[in-house]
């Protein structure tokens, strides 16, 4: 007699393999070594090829895993990413995800097809696949770079827009093996990814918007389980009708993100999902993949990677940046970053799943790019940007962290005073925060203070500041930045 089920043991075995990753990871940050790249290579061990625990080869299974992660992640970086981006670099960003992605599929393609010898099919359907940078990627490595304020707004958005055009591509190309789709096929095909991704991304994010801001005590607790449940409507509606849910799960994420005061306080809670959507992806990709295979199509990889990562990508970024005049150490800086990760990966199973007689060459080579992408590239963004002067030189704008106290229809807000604040070496009293907010305890190296009015704010100070509701947090952020900051989010 058993009460078990038969999913039992790949829980078990699916909590030890998230486990282990992370806390390898934490060894791994310490010898700069991508966390990425563990998880991967924890999929591959346990595998077919490896210890033989899991056995798993259903593309068509992990395609829908990966998509589910991809949600998550791209609404993640939606919620992270600044209102002020897209007035800013929003043009430059959708050439890039457009323009660019075109122009490096083309590169590649070309590459493949005349040094490879690769069928001009194949060749196409290689360049669509890699085309697009990833946003798990990127937003992970820009965490931590020095990178100015304006290029990591513009990567960002890149890689948050440029998905539906890699998948208008790789399906085209696909059906171009199938049969000959006319200009027309493909034209409604372009409008309605992006038509309907744009259309019902916005309008999820401002009903989502609406919603968020009725909400108070009790149900605002509920707003990790809302917004997540406006990422899946988001992408479920798009998709249903023929649209790009990436795209619009990532612009309702971005809409939602002008609810500053409700996103902040999820933040944390999207974070650590999107983190372990990326541990999960990577571990089924490491899963997925046969290292016996790779070999026979290393060299292949190599030279597509090497195509992509130094005339494709540069090519295509200075094709869109050029005419704006940007410097060419900015375009060589924003070449390198243009991470690949699990998207092309998750491509590159359309061909494969739909039967292309190159299906696994594809997948295999996308996997090793990605792998030298992730390996080399992603490391050594910081150290590429300081090498050709592309750092940041103003410091960051402040960036409270918000948890609600329902009870009392107040919030409590982490404020960390940044360099040159303007309230630095300031009594408190001669500083007095906006609209009724208070100072409750301040954080100081290791030491923790309940201040009074005589208490001197020195910069690097942690504030634990409780807040009435109707308090702006634009106010609040406004009284502990820098003098410059208001220069610096305005500048080119």
């Amino acid at each position: 007699m058993s009460s078990g089920f038969s999913v039992d043991p790949g829980v078990l075995l699916g909590g030890v393999l998230l486990l282990v990753g992370v806390l390898a990871s934490r060894i791994a940050m310490r010898f700069r070594i991508p966390s990425l790249l563990l998880f991967l290579g924890l999929g591959m061990l346990v595998a077919d090829d490896g210890l033989a625990v899991v056995r798993f080869d259903d593309a068509a299974l992990a395609q829908n895993i990966a998509t589910a992660a991809l949600v998550i992640i791209l609404f993640e970086g939606g919620l992270g990413t600044e209102p002020a981006a897209f007035r800013k670099v929003g043009v430059a960003a959708g050439s890039l995800a457009t323009i660019g992605v075109v122009a490096t599929a083309g590169v590649v393609a070309l590459v493949s097809w005349t040094v490879l010898d690769l069928d001009p099919t194949t060749a196409l359907l290689l360049g669509s696949v890699v085309a697009s940078t990833d946003a798990a990627a990127v937003f992970a490595a820009l965490r931590t770079e020095p990178l100015p304020r304006r290029d990591r707004w513009l990567l960002q958005l890149e890689s948050g827009l440029n998905d539906p055009v890699a998948v208008l591509l790789t399906i085209g190309m696909v059906e171009v093996w199938r049969g000959d789709p006319s200009a027309m096929d493909w034209t409604r095909f372009l409008g309605l990814q992006l038509g309907a991704g744009l259309l019902v991304g916005l309008t999820v994010g401002w009903l989502g918007r609406r919603l968020m801001s009725r909400l108070t005590g009790p149900a605002a607790s509920s707003l990790g389980v809302i917004t997540l449940a406006l990422a899946a409507i988001s992408y479920g509606g798009a998709a249903v009708v023929g649209g790009s849910g990436f795209l619009a799960v990532y612009l309702t994420g971005v809409v939602l993100a002008g609810s500053r005061r409700s996103v902040r306080g999820v933040l944390f809670f999207h974070e650590g999902l999107a983190a372990t959507a990326q541990g999960v992806l990577f571990l089924l990709l490491g899963i997925l993949v046969f290292p016996s295979r790779l070999p026979d199509n290393l060299g292949t990889a190599i030279v597509v990677a090497l195509a992509l990562i130094f005339v494709a990508r540069p090519v295509a970024v200075a094709l869109v940046m050029v005419w704006s005049r940007t410097p060419a150490r900015r375009i060589a800086v924003l070449s390198w970053a243009g991470l690949r990760g699990a998207v092309p990966v998750v491509l590159a199973t359309i061909p494969f799943t739909a039967g292309h007689p190159d299906g696994a060459l594809i997948f295999d080579v996308a996997f090793v790019v990605v792998v030298l992408s992730v390996a080399v590239q992603g490391p050594t963004v910081g150290a590429v940007a300081r090498r050709l002067g592309v750092v940041a030189e103003h410091p960051e704008a402040v960036r409270p962290e918000i948890v609600p106290v329902d009870a009392l229809d107040a919030d409590l807000i982490e404020v960390t005073l940044p360099p040159r604040s303007r309230v630095s070496d300031s009594r408190l009293r001669d500083a007095p925060l906006p609209d009724g907010a208070r100072v409750a305890v301040l954080r100081r190296g290791d030491e923790t203070v309940v201040p009074d009015g005589d208490t001197v704010l020195t910069v690097d100070d942690v504030l634990l500041v409780v807040t009435p509701k109707r308090c702006e947090l634009d106010d609040i952020e406004h009284w502990a930045a820098a003098d410059d900051d208001d220069e610096a989010s305005s500048g080119v």
